[in-house]
This record gives C-alpha cells, sequence and structure tokens, in this order.
C-alpha cells in the first residue's frame, strides 16, 4: 500500500476555501434528499436523485443489484429487490499514486412515525435556529451530501484524488445492510473507508457498534365471542406474554460481566426493542391473530447466530405457557442478522479522521460506541478493510423532529475533503 503523501498547505488553503464557497450548495442537495420519502421499498427517488449527484460531480453513475444470497453476512430480506438497484459512481485518477479510498452511505429512512407531531412535516426540510429539519436529513443523508461536496472542494481547488475513489449509496442500511454488502462484493477491494454516519448530538467517530438480530413472531389463538371469551384464547395477550419473556433475557445480556470492554461505562447497552404489532379483528371478538416484531442486540464478544438460538429457545418456552394452550406460535427471522463490530482508533484511516477534523474545524472529534450499527461492519469484518465512521451531530434520528447542525455538516465535509486529498494523494484536475 502506497504512503500517505502529506497535502501541500496552498493545496489545504485552496480545498478549505472550496469547501466554504459550496456551502450553500451542500444545502440545495440536502434537501433535494430529503424530499425524497425514502423508506423501505421507496427508495427510487432518492436513488434518482444520487445519479444526479454523481454526474454534478463529473462521474458516470452505475446500478448496483442487491444479489450477494450466498454470502454469510447477508440478511433475510423483507421486501423485493426489483427496481432498487444501489447506485455508485467510481473515480480514476490519471496516475495512481495514492491510496484508493470508499466513501460510502445510505439513502433509506427509516418511517416518520406520526407526522402530524412533527413541528414542520417530515418530507419538507427546513432550517430552524441552524439546524436542518426532515427525516433523514442527520440519518444520513447530510453524510453522503458531505462526502460528494468534499470531492467537488478538491475538482473546485483545480484538483482531483490521485488514487480511485469509489462513492457508493446505498439501500437498507436500517433493515439489512445488504446493499452495502452487495457494492462491496461487486467493486475492487478499496484501502479504507469512511463513512458519516450521524453522531449522537455532537460530531462523532464510532468506536465499536452493536450487532442486531430482527425477528417476527405469530401467535394464532382461538377466536371467541367477547361474552364467552373464557373459550378462546387471545392472541395479542399471548403474543404479551411472548414478549414479557425477553425482560429477563435483556437484563441478563446487560450483565457487567458480558459487556465488552470497547462498550464498558455505558448504561445498557444491549437492548431489546418490540417495534411493531399488528393483530385482531374486532374489538368485540378475542383476537385469531397477532405479530410482533423484535430488535435483539449483539454484544461484541457474541455473535448473531447465538443470539438467533436465544431467540427460537425463549420463543418455545413461552410458548408452553398455560395461557397459551391451545395457540400456535411461529417464529421467523427477516431483516438484520447482523454481528458486532469494532473500529480501532489505531487504523491510519481512523488516526487521519481525528486529524483531519481537527484541522477543519478547530475542534476535537469525540469518540463513542455505538448501541446502534452500520454498514461499516461489511468492510472490516468481511473484506478485512480499515473503516472510519464518523459524521455530523444529529438529534431525534428516528423519532420526531429528526435534525442535524448546519456548520457540523460543513465542518465534515471540510474534514472529509482534507482526509480524502491526503489518504489520496491530489493530481491536477
Amino acid at each position: 500500500m502506497p504512503a500517505m503523501i502529506p497535502l501541500d498547505p496552498g493545496a489545504k488553503r485552496a480545498i478549505l476555501d472550496a469547501c466554504r464557497e459550496l456551502q450553500d450548495e451542500s444545502l440545495d442537495w440536502l434537501f433535494r434528499l430529503v424530499r425524497c420519502p425514502s423508506t423501505l421499498g421507496n427508495e427510487h427517488g432518492a436513488l434518482a436523485e444520487m445519479e444526479r449527484l454523481y454526474r454534478h460531480l463529473g462521474l458516470e453513475p452505475r446500478r448496483i443489484p442487491n444479489d450477494a444470497s450466498a454470502h454469510p453476512a447477508w440478511s433475510p430480506p423483507l421486501v423485493p429487490y426489483e427496481g432498487r438497484d444501489n447506485v455508485v459512481a467510481i473515480h480514476a485518477p490519471k496516475q495512481r499514486k495514492g491510496r484508493s479510498l470508499t466513501l460510502q452511505g445510505h439513502v433509506d429512512v427509516v418511517p416518520e412515525g406520526a407526522a402530524d407531531m412533527w413541528l414542520s412535516p417530515p418530507y419538507a426540510p427546513e432550517i430552524r435556529d441552524g439546524r436542518v429539519f426532515g427525516r433523514g436529513a442527520g440519518d444520513m443523508k447530510a453524510g453522503i451530501v458531505s462526502y460528494c461536496m468534499a470531492f467537488a472542494a478538491l475538482r473546485r481547488a483545480g484538483l482531483q484524488p490521485a488514487a480511485e475513489v469509489q462513492m457508493h449509496s446505498v439501500i437498507e442500511e436500517e433493515c439489512t445492510g445488504n446493499g452495502a454488502l452487495s457494492c462491496m462484493l461487486a467493486l475492487p477491494k478499496t484501502d479504507a473507508v469512511i463513512i458519516p454516519e450521524p453522531g449522537p448530538g455532537m460530531d462523532g467517530y464510532y468506536t465499536a457498534e452493536v450487532g442486531v438480530v430482527w425477528a417476527w413472531v405469530t401467535v394464532s389463538g382461538r377466536p371467541a365471542h367477547v361474552r364467552d371469551m373464557q373459550a378462546g384464547v387471545n392472541a395479542i395477550e399471548a403474543a404479551n406474554i411472548v414478549a414479557n419473556a425477553f425482560k429477563a433475557y435483556e437484563e441478563r445480556q446487560n450483565d457487567g460481566a458480558l459487556i465488552h470492554p470497547a462498550f464498558r461505562g455505558l448504561n445498557h447497552p444491549v437492548n431489546v426493542n418490540f417495534g411493531t404489532i399488528q393483530g385482531g379483528e374486532w374489538n368485540s371478538s378475542v383476537a385469531t391473530r397477532c405479530r410482533i416484531g423484535m430488535r435483539v442486540g449483539v454484544m461484541l464478544g457474541n455473535t448473531a447466530a447465538r443470539v438467533k438460538a436465544d431467540i427460537e429457545a425463549l420463543v418455545a418456552e413461552a410458548a408452553r405457557h398455560d395461557r397459551l394452550r391451545g395457540a400456535k406460535v411461529e417464529l421467523e427471522f427477516k431483516g438484520f442478522m447482523a454481528d458486532p463490530c469494532e473500529f480501532p482508533k489505531d487504523t491510519e484511516i481512523a488516526q487521519l479522521a481525528f486529524r483531519s477534523y481537527a484541522e477543519a474545524t478547530g475542534g476535537s472529534l469525540r469518540d463513542y460506541p455505538a448501541t446502534g450499527l452500520t454498514d461499516g461492519r461489511h468492510f472490516v469484518l468481511h473484506q478485512n478493510t480499515p473503516c472510519a465512521v464518523f459524521g455530523p451531530d444529529a438529534v431525534d434520528i428516528h423519532g420526531i423532529d429528526e435534525n442535524v447542525g448546519v456548520e457540523s455538516i460543513h465542518g465534515i465535509t471540510r474534514a472529509i475533503a482534507l482526509a480524502m486529498a491526503e489518504w489520496c494523494g491530489v493530481e491536477d484536475a
């Protein structure tokens, strides 16, 4: 691997000046992306915007299908993949002098929840008090815009990376990670990866992340008229019995003896969440069927496969409960089957991220272990590629009134631009 090439002070000034000149354009592109309601199965608008953005950068976009089902890291998908190909673009230098780099981000967002609870409509972005509000603004459309504008800044400064730079815009980071996996396997391995995922209320660097398993339990009871409810088996009540079986399990998983050193000092890093419920037919009828969806965290040192086995055992035990006698309990796994991952701070790309951030902002990039997960795990666990996951200050991601700091976006853009220029080296555009 070639050595990093120190950046000429004049080139550094030109890149930082170009970043500042692109600030308004950055927000324009972010607004365009946030206006796309790119929830699961509806990502086409955001993917089309990414094609336009890559062309605007002078790159030729191409589509990569989600086609990696033979890989052990593949997660069982929830919906079909037709018409939902990922979008990538590749910069090729005139002459490779530096190290290659992947810049990656996801365009998918989680549902907005109760839209009437938002102060402004979730897909009508607006700036208030120096922050951009809108679903996906923080997680992670701001990060995607930052890496694109970082590349644009080099070009505006009359430069370009002196090594290959891949840009990946992927789907399903929020439920499988299959988009990232498919792009990673379809393209040549690069020397490092940067993923500008948001920090939790601060510009943050991920040092580690939990794994996640998604599971679904369907309980079929025995319907009856409410006047004779004792003769029936209420599927909704039975599903609650299954859910309650996970309370003690969650407590055990957060026992200090089971917490990896990377998460020490963090309160309750392993979470079991019941995020969806569908059930019942009529208020005056004993519910026939109920389906609940759960998300179970996986601590470093544990594996998704072992947690899957834990879930199977807990559901089987709950199904033997007296109040479930006569009910049918079915378990399936769709969505995340993801292992935990560590992003060491001593890799060269991590150290460069911290140094570039300090130069770009005058501040210090804070690090933390995440109780969520990112696509970065694929590159580290399955390709042995060092990955720096760091991004802008976002608040209420997955919640109501999600927002991201404007100045934070610009600071991350400058940091990525400096990191890319030093990692890849530069040549005349």
